[in-house]
């Protein structure tokens, strides 16, 4: 795996949770275990994520450290990755995730809400939010799939050419990352508001098999959103900022 460019080790307490993901994707496994977010949440910095939620700062180093040590999946070293093949993967992975999940979890959702929604209250609400999720997300990911990642790829194109990037392609690029990153924090902060309804997912009692099913694909969806916030947000971002604005382009 690359060395963080700060000179710091991996896991220096004042590394960012995103950079720590970025430069070794083993280590999400243990934040996803302490319930800190590395996507939305990932400028934060390690110190300051373990104080805010009271967490032994020399214990979970310890646990980053030791992930390390197990066998590296070089099909998942994305920080590796040029930006041509990591926006193909983003698109291919995860927004034909979205695209292929959204209507169904939906259904499924508004499903249990006519059948245990007057014992179980809170299924309104997370039928409602994750129909704004879902009408938000294919915005966006329109968005990203036809004006930011096009940009971000002729600039690619121009850069390794050795010329300026077009100056359309430069503002749309610097505009996009803005408002993308707003809208992911929106929808990071509308999945977790979910969890929160739905108690961590725990699956009720008096719950039928379509309640079930429910809550496992919004757990799977949520999962997903992570790793698919991550990337951009950790990886592909700061890549097209440093590359398309930062190399002559401004």
């Amino acid at each position: 795996m690359k060395e963080p460019q700060t000179g710091q080790p991996t896991n220096s307490s004042e590394n960012t949770i995103g950079k720590i993901v970025a430069d070794d994707y083993r280590t999400a496994r243990v934040f996803e275990k302490y319930g800190i977010d590395f996507c939305c949440g990932g400028k934060v910095a390690l110190a300051a994520a373990c104080r805010d939620k009271g967490i032994d700062l020399v214990a979970i180093t310890g646990e980053l450290d030791a992930v390390k040590l197990e066998p590296v999946d070089r099909g998942r070293e994305y920080a590796s990755w040029d930006l041509p093949f990591l926006i193909d993967y983003i698109i291919n992975v995860h927004h034909a995730y979205i695209k292929d999940n959204t209507v169904q979890i939906a259904a499924y959702a508004h499903k249990i809400v006519g059948v245990h929604g007057a014992h179980h209250p809170e299924l309104i609400e997370i039928a409602t939010i994750f129909d704004k999720i879902a009408i938000d997300l294919s915005a966006h990911l329109r968005e990203e799939e036809e004006i930011f990642f096009p940009s971000i790829k002729r600039a690619n194109i121009n850069r390794n050419a050795g010329s300026t990037a077009e100056s359309q392609d430069i503002e749309t690029i610097r505009t996009s990352l803005k408002k993308l990153s707003r809208e992911h924090e929106e929808v990071g902060s509308a999945i977790h508001t979910i969890r929160h309804l739905a108690k961590e997912y725990a699956i009720p009692e008096d719950a039928c098999t379509t309640f079930e099913l429910t809550y496992r694909k919004l757990k799977e969806f949520e999962d997903d959103l992570h790793t698919h916030i991550h990337l951009e947000n950790n990886i592909l971002f700061p890549k097209a900022e440093q590359c398309c604005l930062r190399k002559g382009n401004v």
